[in-house]
């Protein structure tokens, strides 16, 4: 495998780190209230599981309250009971065929235990990255073993696979202290 191809492929999948970490830091609920946090909810569509933005209508009333308006009648309570049961520890109320899901205020407790989960798993990322490096790196020794790289090209590479580490961990670093920042915010 060609140097470039083993960065290019070391880049990517960071990259993919980066974007699973944003994903799951979406779904850590804050004060405020924003649609993205049912996005994961799946809900009994006749016997198989669909996301709840393909059966319903996700808006925001106001800063603290969603409504979900499913498109059939039907399926309100399905949808309804959905939320519910989610890991999100939400309250949903139905009126008619709106329901609506207020945004509990967080506890200064809650907050805390919200900064370790989001600590964990920024360090998950952070362990994630740093598996890739190992393997490119890995690579790049099988790569000279074979003779197909100098030492010096060897060399050069491990340290631009190295800033592509750094770089990645800072940004990871960054999310995690503007999602830190956005929870403890009152």
């Amino acid at each position: 495998m060609a140097i470039a191809d083993i960065k290019k492929s070391a880049e990517q999948k960071m990259q993919k780190s980066l974007d699973t970490l944003k994903a799951g830091l979406a779904k850590i609920r804050t004060g405020r209230a924003h649609t993205g946090i049912l996005d994961h909810i799946q809900v009994d569509y006749y016997g198989s599981p669909m996301p709840i933005g393909q059966v319903a209508n996700l808006s925001l009333i106001d800063a603290r309250t969603i409504g979900v308006q499913p498109w059939e009648k039907k399926m309100v309570q399905v949808v309804e009971k959905a939320i519910r049961e989610s890991d999100l520890g939400l309250n949903p109320a139905t009126a008619g065929d709106m329901i609506r899901v207020p945004m509990p205020a967080l506890t200064e407790e809650r907050r805390r235990d919200l900064t370790k989960v989001i600590k964990s798993e920024g360090e998950d990322a952070k362990v994630a990255v740093r598996n890739l490096r190992r393997d490119a790196n890995t690579h790049l020794k099988e790569s000279l073993k074979a003779k197909e790289v100098s030492e010096d090209e060897e060399r050069r590479a491990q340290d631009d696979i190295q800033k592509l580490t750094d770089r990645f961990i800072a940004e990871i670093d960054k999310l995690l202290a503007q999602k830190e920042a956005e929870i403890m915010t009152v």
